[in-house]
């Protein structure tokens, strides 16, 4: 019993399972640098007095400078429906005692698209969104599915969109 839980100590998850790409997930001699806790940002959210919710994170190392990113869907914490998401990208800076601060914003909440997956991998940033073909289309039933990708490109985040077929999702 003894060598199996030893033996299961030195088992470690892939790196890229849990969100971490890039140096952030290559063994190195130091301490590595912790990525932004999304719960220390003011969000650039207009909630009309709400709170704002975050319902997932990633985290990642987006543009190569070795210190990893997050990325966080927001809402408006509205206690009833499914208010549309925005997703933001957080960094920190390297002075010990920084606040995370909001450097991108990769979705904006008046798109109203809700955010059902979020992952970042080999540093990119990839959601499933759902979404309206139209008005008309009942808030509760979204129709739209998304596959929306961003990749740190030319110094800005440039993003790609994939699966958009309107139908019952």
């Amino acid at each position: 019993m003894a060598a199996v839980i030893a033996a299961a100590g030195l088992i470690q998850p892939d790196a890229s399972a849990t969100g971490h790409v890039g140096p952030a997930a290559a063994p190195a001699s130091g301490p590595q640098a912790a990525a932004p806790d999304p719960a220390a940002v003011t969000y650039p959210l207009d909630c009309k007095g709400l709170p704002t919710a975050v319902t997932a994170t990633a985290q990642g190392d987006l543009d190569g400078d070795g210190r990893p990113e997050t990325v966080a869907a927001v809402r408006c914490d509205a206690g009833s429906g499914t208010p549309p998401h925005a997703i933001y990208v957080l960094a920190q800076d390297k002075a010990p005692g920084s606040t995370p601060r909001v450097v991108a914003t990769l979705l904006e909440a008046g798109k109203r698209q809700t955010a059902t997956e979020l992952t970042v991998r080999d540093g990119v940033v990839t959601a499933s969104l759902l979404g309206y073909s139209s008005p008309q289309v009942p808030r509760y039933s979204p129709d739209v599915k998304q596959l929306a990708k961003w990749r740190w490109s030319g110094g800005k985040f440039r993003q790609e969109l994939t699966n958009s077929d309107a139908r019952s999702v």
